[in-house]
């Protein structure tokens, strides 16, 4: 394999060497990382075409020599965003770029891949709402605006007083067929949209989710396109209100804003009308299917595990070069000092995150399927999948989004005092990753919705019905119990079954759980709230087992070398061990598995981390993170953390000064006088 095709050999150039430990990390794997690459990235034409896009943003002068958004101001950390936003996108048409996943490459470099794009709620939510909810003509009239950026637009769905739970929205849109317009209006306080991106300063246009009322009935929620501000000097039009909602746990580049419609008119066509309409008297025509709005949702919370998972593998990767690199404390006595990844405990820290990671990435190619094949279906009229794809999708983006925040924070913390610091990138990452547990749909209501749509199945399933692939093992009779005797024993085969069990035993328990409570007498929303523990771990249980299934069977079924065969297939052996060991309650609850069984697992996990640890830096070298998208010291590509350390920390804007103003006014005054002076 030629150099040019190593992951690590498009690192910037550096006057230091490459680290020895590296080196030698490098030299001990027992697979290319480049064979990894290119399965992660679907082939190597593929990984070629995205080292290309990546190399037109690394190699231009525009983006290069840029200063670490944490020291900046939040205005300076907003126009920087919009500046570089607008090139991206002024080059992405330059160089003829016109596929989403090719201009995402492009974007990701630009962005440093922790700071989000300026356009990304108008590339994906407004746009694809407009594709997907329009008709053809409000199509054609409104994406070729959307697509040259005469107009720039937001998703403005969540309020003050309103989030995951879109049914309790405040926001009306009222019809008036005198002027055939639509009155859009905020009613209350907690009716006024906060937090939509890019609200505040930058969008002219916003997809408005509102009540629709008409001749004096509502007929639930419903999008309208509403222009914000002027399109002649961006200042806001008549009747609408614009803010920025303040700064946030992370993500200050964004101009999170709150709105405030005061009686605004719309024309009758800017609701779209795919498939719900409103004639001109003011009759309303229902769609279809009033679950439409799904579709939607299902395409921002696959786009979110894309997202999460790409800023998970880059923590990981942070962790795992900086353990290679970091030497701490003995294991044998008087011998120097070790990697730290040598010790088991950081081992258990790390390559379960790695091995959690890439279950990720290769169980999306399956939800990926099921959303795409869901749009195809959409388009055409058919609806029939719309509720067993957002029963997936919803608990799916629960587990990724949680399990990916929980992972950025272990390797944070397997980085020690270092990972604190911004430089280490970590920190930053877990504030992009937080804020997808609650964002576009809370992660317990997520599981909740998923677990609804579990107990739907069960009973399907009792009344003679059939399953979806995806929730068929709940038809399986139940086994007694897990049969390893071993460590040996626990084949995939083992582990599937395990995890099936478990997932079922909960989904059963829960179903019997509401059913006995309404059996009781109990109002089925009552049974179904003293219920919520239980079917929370269900749901959690399901997505488990579906990531767990997945990954195994894309490892057993892909087309691949040996070598990666072998340590992908390790990869699987941990993932599904290190969750038993981490649930072991529940493996155990029904009796399927013993406390002797747990014990053997936690051997096991030991031994396959053993045989996992010398490919450990070619894992994440696979990833192929240019250092410019890892935005960390830490995770250099050639080791040389503490150099640059100290390099980042002279941007500190406090070390501009030998002796800071406050000497003069506070410290002066108490070093000379004493308290009891002053």
């Amino acid at each position: 394999m030629e150099d040019k095709e190593r992951p690590w050999k498009r690192s910037i150039a550096t006057k230091f060497a490459i680290n020895d430990d590296m080196l030698r990390e490098r030299k001990q794997a027992t697979f290319d990382p480049i064979l990894l690459t290119y399965l992660k990235d679907g082939s190597v034409e593929k990984t070629r075409r995205r080292r290309f896009i990546e190399g037109l943003a690394l190699n231009d002068p525009d983006f290069k020599d840029r200063v670490d958004p944490i020291f900046l101001t939040r205005d300076q950390q907003y126009s920087e965003g919009v500046k570089n936003g607008v090139l991206s996108e002024k080059k992405l048409w330059k160089f003829n770029i016109t596929n989403d996943e090719e201009k995402q490459y492009y974007r990701d470099v630009v962005t440093n891949t922790r700071d989000d794009h300026c356009f990304s709620l108008h590339t994906s939510m407004f746009m694809s709402t407009i594709s997907n909810q329009g008709t053809e003509e409000q199509k054609k009239k409104w994406l070729p605006l959307a697509e040259d950026f005469k107009i720039i637009g937001t998703y403005a769905q969540t309020e003050l007083g309103h989030g995951t739970f879109i049914r309790g929205l405040e926001t009306t849109a009222t019809y008036d067929p005198e002027t055939e317009e639509f009155v859009i209006n905020s009613p209350t306080l907690t009716s006024m949209k906060w937090w939509p991106g890019y609200l505040a300063k930058t969008s002219t246009h916003a997809i408005v989710m509102a009540q629709l009322y008409s001749q004096g009935q509502c007929y639930g929620l419903h999008p309208f396109i509403v222009q914000l501000r002027s399109l002649e000097d961006h200042k806001l039009l008549s009747g609408v209100t614009l803010g920025d909602i303040g700064p946030k746990f992370g993500i200050n580049y964004n101009d999170n804003g709150y709105a405030i419609f005061d009686h605004v008119r719309i024309p009758r066509d800017n609701m779209l009308m795919k498939f719900a309409k409103i004639l001109p008297n003011g009759k309303y025509i229902k769609p279809p299917n009033m679950r439409l709005s799904y579709g939607t949702l299902v395409h921002m919370r696959v786009f979110f595990l894309r997202y999460v998972t790409l800023r998970f593998a880059i923590a990981v990767t942070i962790a795992t070069r900086y353990s290679v690199v970091r030497r701490q404390s003995e294991i044998e006595p008087g011998v120097k000092e070790v990697q730290i990844l040598d010790f088991q405990s950081q081992q258990y820290k790390i390559l379960p995150q790695i091995a959690t990671v890439y279950a990720f990435l290769f169980s999306m190619q399956k939800i990926s399927q099921l959303s795409n094949q869901l749009e195809e279906d959409i388009q055409r009229g058919k609806f029939n999948t719309l509720s067993d794809v957002h029963g997936t999708v919803a608990g799916m983006k629960a587990f990724v989004t949680c399990k990916a925040a929980e992972g950025i924070e272990t390797c944070r913390l397997a980085c020690g005092g270092h990972g604190y610091s911004e430089a280490s990138g970590l920190p930053r990452l877990y504030t992009l990753v937080a804020v997808t547990v609650t964002g576009e749909g809370e992660a317990t209501v997520m599981y909740l919705q998923t677990a609804r749509y579990l107990v739907k199945c069960v009973v399907k399933i009792g009344t003679g019905g059939k399953a979806p692939a995806l929730t068929s093992y709940l038809a399986v009779k139940e086994s007694n119990r897990c049969t390893a005797e071993k460590g040996s024993d626990l084949s995939f085969e083992v582990l599937i079954k395990a995890y099936e069990n478990r997932a079922r035993s909960l989904v059963n328990e829960a179903a019997e759980m509401v059913g006995n409570g309404m059996s009781n007498g109990v109002p089925e929303h009552t049974a179904w709230n003293n219920s919520h523990l239980i079917l929370v771990k269900a749901a959690e249980a399901h997505c488990h087992y579906v990531v767990m299934k997945s990954f195994i069977e894309f490892t057993m079924a892909t087309e691949m070398a040996s070598p990666v065969r072998d340590v992908l297939s390790q990869l699987c052996r941990l993932y599904a061990l290190y969750g038993i060991r981490e649930n072991s309650g529940d493996f155990m609850q029904d009796g399927y598995m013993t406390s002797k069984q747990i014990t053997m697992v936690t051997s096991e996990i030991g031994r396959v981390m053993s045989n996992i640890r010398p490919n450990a830096l070619a894992l994440v070298d696979a990833f192929d993170f240019p250092n410019e998208s890892l935005g960390s010291v830490l995770g250099r590509d050639d080791g040389n953390v503490y150099q640059e350390m100290y390099k980042w920390a002279q941007h500190s804007t406090l070390n501009k000064n030998e002796v800071h103003e406050s000497y003069d006014k506070y410290l002066r005054p108490l070093l000379k006088n004493g308290l009891s002076k002053l």
